[in-house]
């Protein structure tokens, strides 16, 4: 089956949101946005995986669903998630760091110009 891409995030834009959507739209990955401040249970979510309300958070799911595709690892109470591979998920990464992320999955074939 092929991934699907979910990028968890909100209406208005910031920082983080901004690189996530340039790489993805560099390397014409496609995705599906969903807005935690539009559905409380897409809130909560996010807020039950990272412990904060970080956007964006990107998934990698089988057939659309808004679930990870294998339960992502965890996090210590607390941690920042900011930027850390945890498998199925990645929250608030750099340019560098969701490029890495992407080409693991297989949603990208080459990492180019890529500062690591």
């Amino acid at each position: 089956m092929t991934p699907t891409l979910i990028m968890y995030s909100r209406t208005s834009s910031c920082p983080f949101i901004m690189v996530a959507k340039r790489v993805l739209n560099d390397h014409h990955v496609a995705y599906h946005e969903v807005y935690i401040d539009q559905d409380d249970a897409l809130r909560q979510r996010v807020l039950d995986w990272t412990g904060f309300l970080s956007v964006p958070t990107l998934i990698v799911s089988d057939n659309g669903s808004l679930l990870p595709i294998s339960a992502p690892a965890p996090l210590d109470k607390g941690r920042s998630p900011r930027g850390v591979d945890r498998g199925s998920m990645i929250t608030e990464p750099s340019q560098d760091e969701l490029t890495r992320w992407l080409h693991k999955h297989g949603l990208i074939n080459e990492i180019e110009n890529a500062e690591f």
